[in-house]
């Protein structure tokens, strides 16, 4: 068996808050997942540590389209000539033409801002693309892949089981565990961004990667994870707790939505840290800033979008 390296992306010049994954065998290697533009020297960093030239690089998979994820295939494409990006089809679409990726990140982030977290993105070639379908398996060098949908996060997301390794790629459908908030215990969260969560699709997500009977998941934010049963069943809570809180917001005037969001997923994130004898500090919080921010958005979307 070759090797198996997580790679810290340091996202947002932060450490352990986003990783790719390089698989390795006889030189040959897969890169799941690729962060922005800013983390590609990172990535090839690594491949040239655990020995696989860029002419060698087969797959670079991305479990959907958020640039945290895939912002960065384009450039890695292009620096490893003979690699196809494999993905799903309504990634595939906006990697092959991103001027409406490029356009809502910019609206929201603003053009400077956008920038500096992501750096340029250029269109794929739809010839260097492959879809991959519901179930679809592929088999590598010794590794038989998987690929699953798991919408919930995302309707264009998939994870990938690797039966070789007994593990899942899961992407953003089995949470957010940072290292640095654990304390040595085990501490994880839903993630609810925008633009349609949906948290019975997120709960049946969950499921399917458990009934993979993997024993680890290998999440982007971050890293490796074990004793999946307690975090599916702390992630479930914490999605029930979502549900709940976009239930009250009928009664939430629409200017004070977001605000009253962001205090229930606070509520909802300390509650599970609570049970988990996890101690969050001050300074915690304000890493944890944005992903309140942004799961606080992603369930008042839900919300609007069910109104409508």
């Amino acid at each position: 068996m070759g090797s198996f390296f997580t790679i810290d992306t340091e996202y947002a010049n932060l450490k352990q808050v986003a990783s790719a994954y390089l698989i390795e065998e006889e030189g040959y290697g897969i890169v799941i997942e690729t962060n922005t533009t800013h983390a590609i020297p990172k990535i090839l960093s690594a491949m040239e540590q655990n020995h696989v030239d860029v002419t060698r690089l087969e797959y670079i998979i991305v479990t959907h389209v958020h640039l945290d994820h895939a912002g960065g295939a384009w450039l890695l494409l292009e620096k490893c000539p003979n690699a196809m990006l494999l993905a799903h089809p309504k990634t595939a679409k906006h990697l092959i033409d991103p001027s409406l990726l490029i356009k809502s990140a910019t609206s929201v982030y603003g053009k400077e801002n956008f920038q500096k977290l992501y750096g340029e993105i250029k269109p794929i070639p739809k010839e260097r693309v492959r879809v991959m379908e519901n179930g679809e398996f592929l088999d590598w060098r010794g590794h038989h892949f998987e690929f699953i949908y798991t919408k919930g996060h995302a309707n264009h997301h998939f994870c990938i089981y690797d039966q070789t390794l007994n593990g899942v790629f899961t992407g953003d459908s089995f949470g957010i565990s940072y290292p640095h908030l654990e304390n040595g215990k085990s501490f994880i969260f839903p993630t609810t961004t925008p633009t349609d969560f949906d948290a019975k699709e997120a709960m049946h997500s969950i499921d399917m990667i458990l009934s993979t009977g993997a024993n680890v998941c290998y999440l982007t934010h971050f890293g490796p994870i074990q004793n999946l049963k307690h975090c599916a069943d702390d992630l479930k809570e914490g999605l029930r707790h979502c549900q709940n809180a976009i239930l009250e917001l009928k009664e939430i005037p629409k200017e004070n939505r977001l605000s009253f969001m962001e205090k229930k997923v606070k509520i909802m994130i300390q509650s599970l840290a609570n049970q988990n004898d996890v101690i969050l500090t001050e300074k915690d919080w304000s890493l944890l800033d944005l992903d309140v921010n942004l799961n606080a958005q992603g369930l008042v979307y839900a919300f609007e979008k069910s109104e409508r």
